[in-house]
């Protein structure tokens, strides 16, 4: 997925997204149904482990209850991972995400209202993959973040490669700080 949907970096945070269906959740790669996925998840944020390369802690190490976090989720295999054609497909964008002092990550706004997770027939497994942004000038302010112009390239022209949530947050000048991501497949293969 690095690379592929966004460049290299560290998290300072782990995100869990919980859905209404008993024990679906997401597990940094665990294969979920998309019958389980159609109701809106909730997300958690946690502090991850200290790297081990350094002894004293970041300041981004540890969430924020005065950050505004940015969280998206995106699928890099539309319509399906050999022809990517639709990718990235943009699933979600929640605005306005903050973290009580349980963690639990409640958003102000969607940018764009959750769309579940639909594979189409005989696509093999995709990647839906969740990141946390937050803004890259570190600002507490409400944030002003353009709407991508339609859910397929998020809204981008499609450039012969997977173009979306990187770009994307790029122009609105946002970093990412966590990222998770699950499979789901159509059971018609």
């Amino acid at each position: 997925l690095i690379n592929q949907v966004i460049d290299d970096f560290l998290p300072s945070l782990l995100v869990e997204a919980e859905w209404p269906s008993k024990n679906t959740y997401s597990n940094l790669g665990n294969t979920l149904k998309p019958k389980n996925l159609q109701d809106q998840p909730s997300i958690t944020l946690t502090s991850s482990p200290p790297s081990s390369s350094s002894s004293s802690e970041s300041p981004t190490t540890c969430f924020s209850t005065n950050t505004t976090y940015v969280l998206a989720l995106t699928d890099p295999d539309a319509p399906s991972r050999d022809n990517p054609k639709w990718s990235e497909f943009c699933h979600w964008i929640a605005t306005g995400l903050t973290v009580s002092s349980s963690s639990s990550a409640a958003a102000d706004a969607d940018l764009m209202p959750y769309k579940p997770p639909g594979p189409p027939e005989k696509t093999g497994k995709h990647r839906y993959v969740f990141l946390v942004f937050v803004p890259a000038n570190g600002t507490s302010e409400p944030l002003d973040l353009s709407k991508p112009g339609d859910r397929q390239h998020w809204g981008f022209e499609f450039e012969g490669g997977r173009v979306g949530v990187r770009r994307w947050a790029q122009e609105n000048g946002l970093v990412p700080i966590a990222a998770n991501f699950i499979y789901a497949q159509n059971k018609k293969q």
